[in-house]
């Protein structure tokens, strides 16, 4: 099963701490290692972003920044048995800012991707 990892985050002040971003590539090195990291990216701040909707048979566009408290700030897809090893993925990422970075917060929604599979 292939999932979308979207992390959501309001990061301190500054710069990260020395040695995140190793942990992080490690981390992902290992996942890839175990063949279920499939591709992750940063994403820019959403005031270069844009939303189009549809409502009342009218499409409208409206650009970025949008106003949420948390900015999308990165994605990752995985390829994995089960909902839990999405889970356990996520928890580990989320565990390197708790422990090196203090007062970090942020979140990680994790949506099961679909394939024509699902619909036949």
């Amino acid at each position: 099963m292939r999932y979308l990892m979207i992390l959501k985050a309001a990061p301190p002040a500054g710069p990260p701490p020395a040695g995140l971003m190793e942990a992080i590539m490690k981390l992902g090195g290992d996942a890839t290692a175990a063949g279920v990291l499939l591709d992750t990216a940063g994403l820019a701040p959403s005031v270069a972003g844009a939303r189009v909707s549809l409502a009342g048979g009218e499409l409208s566009v409206t650009d970025g920044p949008f106003t949420e408290t948390k900015e999308t700030i990165s994605y990752a897809l995985y390829e994995v048995r089960s909902k839990q090893e999405a889970v356990e993925w996520a928890s580990r990422f989320l565990t390197l800012h708790r422990d090196m970075w203090p007062g970090w917060s942020g979140d990680t929604e994790i949506h099961q991707v679909l394939g024509p599979e699902d619909f036949s």
